[in-house]
């Protein structure tokens, strides 16, 4: 590795003797994706401002610039830009933005390309933040003057860097189809649509483990406990993502009879109005998952619930707050996990009841066998993936498009779709008999659990507004993708993030 490349530990060691020397110090932050000419005149012309040049790139976690990138990864990027003489330090900075970087650092000039001379363009509000940083620590912030060059504008242009074929076809139609200030101006109205999300609140603890090996008295894997974190899953984590898109948000869903977690799922879901039945006799659902941290693989699932009906008392109640409010939205939600929460009774009231109705059953590992989508009817769209539509069929062998269709005319839905992991998702209108195939946009995939509950909640308040598939499609597919780079269901796709990829998208 090159000296140049350093660690945060290491740079502030760096700083120090710098700022003791009185060097002048300049930074550059930025992904730095496709190395060009661009980025080199950009570096040039901000050496020329002090004694020593810092680049900062954003760690691949952070790139927002759409599906496939960033094309290089962090270590790859450093490793080119240390390469240019130019440049006297490079630092992967794993955050959202260079703010705390900015606060340690503390540089006398932080150098920005001419694209960022309009702060108002930015609709992350990244930038103001960092000049904010500069400010407060004396520095100056300055744009260079250098011609612009984009790496999305390259790798726009030569698709295949980053796409397959299905995905470049996908993004053509797409284009053609619709403009970026079509797709942009639905982000402002969708905040007022009104969401009732059913379903059951899950807690998904990752506990992080070195694997010690087998037991020296018992045909037992050991495992050494390093740390552990917890999130929303289930009707939770989808809650956490459309609250993301739409102010007015509410929840309805159970937790145990001890409440354990109630204010850990509060504090996550700050801008829902969440209202819990509380089930008897029951904890609420825990789902621990053993994850190796040497190879990032799950060895152990252990689950902690009761998959038992609501007793009569509880229903009722359920069922009476929920008459009353499901006339108050506009879109409703049903994620069901078959967990105990949503009897026959209340899918009636909610197939008969709702505006427009959205729903995804899965089945689990307790439920194999019993739990079904055949409770929900006339839904106006209905998501499942592609092994549990062969379960609720009972057919293993027939085609796809032939499935699709037999489920919605069992289910009387308007509109199916089916996600079928890297295959991506292939939606169906019940009126048009049309199908709609959407590739995967997933790249670095850590963990699945999740990925299909984050399709759902950016697909279906897309499809409601919209009504045409073909954006709904693809933001869910973002969002799914998103949420597959980390383990847990933390990454939410947030609109200034959206914003971002399209801007990148359509350049």
């Amino acid at each position: 590795m090159s000296k140049k490349i350093l660690n945060f530990n290491k740079l502030k060691k760096v700083i120090s003797t710098l700022k003791k020397k009185s060097k002048k110090i300049v930074l550059c932050h930025g992904v730095f994706d496709i190395l060009h000419v661009g980025h080199i005149i950009h570096f040039e012309e901000a050496k020329k401002k002090g004694d020593v040049l810092i680049v900062s790139i954003t760690s691949d976690i952070f790139v927002n610039k759409g599906p496939g990138r960033p094309v290089f990864s962090d270590s790859h990027r450093a490793k080119f830009i240390s390469s240019l003489r130019v440049v006297d330090y490079v630092v992967t900075n794993n955050e959202k933005t260079s703010k705390n970087l900015i606060n340690i650092i503390k540089p006398n000039f932080y150098v920005k390309g001419p694209d960022y001379k309009q702060n108002s363009k930015d609709v992350t509000g990244q930038i103001i933040e960092e000049k904010k940083a500069v400010t407060k620590n004396k520095g100056q912030i300055i744009y260079t003057k250098g011609q612009s060059f984009s790496s999305s504008n390259i790798i726009n242009n030569n698709l295949s860097m980053i796409f397959k074929d299905n995905q470049i076809q996908f993004l053509k139609i797409l284009k053609k189809k619709y403009s970026l200030n079509q797709i942009q101006k639905s982000f402002k109205q969708i905040k007022n649509i009104k969401v009732l999300i059913i379903g059951e609140t899950i807690i998904d603890r990752y506990v992080f483990c070195e694997t010690v090996g087998k037991s020296g008295k018992e045909p037992m894997l050991v495992l050494k406990e390093n740390f552990q974190r917890d999130f929303l899953g289930g009707a939770a984590a989808i809650c956490k993502q459309v609250s993301e898109f739409s102010n007015k948000v509410t929840f309805f869903s159970i937790i145990g009879e001890k409440e354990e977690f109630k204010n850990f799922i509060k504090k996550n879901l700050q801008n829902v109005s969440s209202k819990f039945i509380i089930k008897k006799n029951s904890p609420t659902i825990l789902k621990k998952r053993y994850v190796d941290e040497a190879s990032n693989s799950k060895t152990l699932g252990v689950y902690n619930l009761n998959d038992n009906q609501l007793d009569k008392k509880s229903e009722k109640i359920f069922y009476n707050n929920l008459s009353t409010e499901i006339k108050k939205n506009d879109l409703v939600i049903v994620s069901d996990y078959g967990h105990g929460f949503i009897s026959n009774k209340i899918a009636k009231l909610i197939s008969s009841k709702s505006k427009f109705l959205f729903i995804n059953s899965q089945i689990n590992s307790n439920n194999s066998g019993q739990h079904t989508l055949e409770k929900f009817k006339n839904a106006n769209c209905v998501l499942i993936n592609e092994t549990e539509m062969r379960h609720e069929l009972r057919d293993r062998v027939s085609s796809t498009k032939n499935l699709i269709s037999s489920l919605s005319k069992k289910l009387k839905s308007k509109s199916i779709i089916v996600t079928r992991g890297n295959e991506g998702s292939l939606f169906y209108e019940s009126r048009k008999k049309t199908f709609i195939k959407c590739p995967a946009f997933a790249t670095n995939i850590s963990d699945k659990v999740g990925a299909g509950d984050a399709m759902l909640s950016v697909f279906s308040i897309f499809l409601f507004f919209l009504k045409n598939p073909e954006v709904p499609l693809f933001f869910g597919s973002l969002a799914a993708a998103n949420s597959l780079k980390d383990f847990g269901n933390d990454r939410t796709l947030n609109p200034k993030n959206l914003y971002k990829f399209l801007e990148h998208i359509y350049k």
